[in-house]
């Protein structure tokens, strides 16, 4: 199985131990390409970088965690995008600087056709609201049409509805941009709290309006509650947790659910990987920690809940 994952890997700077500064690097579709190629899926990331010395070491640090490299195009003047997070009783907070970012011309540079033309060809396609956010709006058009064409030769493509208010000019033009991608789209993974912010009611509305809008199976994350499906069942956490940082949970729960339905699970029991996942990073610093004997990769997910009993607390789980 062949995954492509289009989106915008960034450098992370996080506030370790005493104050000091961590570098790392994250993003919502790079943080699922790299759990998924943790679980080990055939994944290639879909961006731009720079030339300069920074983006080559995302480059040989994205490759050593598994990622196929080679549809990542080179911008020859602009470089990676850059944020800071903090974090505040586990909950977290983000600077940007990601206005020039290479990325953002992903689609537009020398080497885009050639990338085009290998991600149509994938068996599963992931992106999400923030990658056609950073897009010129020709470029959405080019997106789009990926998916078309994933879905003509019998891929599926799946969508992630992350809403940052930032990096849109108002919520009319995320709101279109959201719907034209449900209107080519298989597999979608929305954040009931992203979909309030753009004028949903509740799950059941989020679920409602993206299936009219073409969208076939839908699971509405819920934080600290679980997710509900498309026939309305909620599926809560295993286990009840005390998050330490939620960076980067919706995209592992991402990860896992997309890891379990590729191998034939159901959706209770995608959704329930899903949440192991999201439950291993919370208890963690930064959006990809390293791997650890206890994390629900899938060869040791059996392992992970008598390691995860012992952090039962009241306060929940954000996936």
């Amino acid at each position: 199985m062949r995954i492509c994952v289009a989106g915008e890997g960034m450098i992370e700077v996080a506030r370790g131990a005493g104050g000091a500064a961590q570098i790392g690097y994250g993003g919502d579709t790079l943080n699922t390409a790299i759990h998924l190629a943790r679980c080990g899926r055939d994944v290639a990331y879909v961006t731009a970088l720079g030339s300069d010395r920074e983006s080559l070491d995302l480059r040989r640090e994205w490759k050593s965690e598994g990622l196929d490299t080679t549809l990542i195009a080179t911008d020859p003047v602009r470089g990676p995008g850059l944020y800071m997070i903090r974090t505040d009783s586990g909950e977290r907070s983000f600077t940007y600087w990601r206005e020039h970012s290479a990325a953002r011309q992903m689609f537009d540079l020398p080497a885009s056709a050639a990338m085009l033309a290998a991600a149509e060809r994938a068996d599963w396609f992931v992106y999400s609201l923030i990658t056609l956010a950073i897009l010129p709006k020709l470029a959405r058009g080019r997106l789009f049409d990926v998916c078309r064409r994933v879905r003509a030769n019998g891929g599926r493509v799946v969508f992630d509805g992350n809403y940052r208010p930032r990096l849109w000019p108002d919520v009319a033009t995320a709101v279109a941009a959201r719907d034209a991608a449900l209107e080519c789209c298989d597999i979608g993974l929305p954040t009931l709290d992203d979909e309030r912010a753009l004028g949903a009611r509740d799950a059941a509305d989020v679920a409602r309006h993206w299936i009219a809008r073409g969208c076939r199976e839908v699971v509405v994350k819920l934080g600290s509650e679980g997710c509900r499906l498309g026939d309305g069942r909620i599926v809560a956490p295993p286990v009840v947790l005390s998050p330490i940082d939620t960076s980067g949970a919706g995209d592992a729960f991402n990860a896992a659910y997309i890891d379990a339905r590729i191998d034939g699970a159901d959706p209770t029991t995608a959704a329930l990987a899903g949440h192991r996942l999201a439950g291993w990073i919370v208890l963690q610093s930064g959006a990809i920690p390293a791997r650890t004997s206890i994390a629900p990769y899938p060869e040791s997910r059996i392992g992970l809940a008598p390691q995860l009993a012992s952090f039962r607390q009241p306060a929940g789980m954000t996936s």
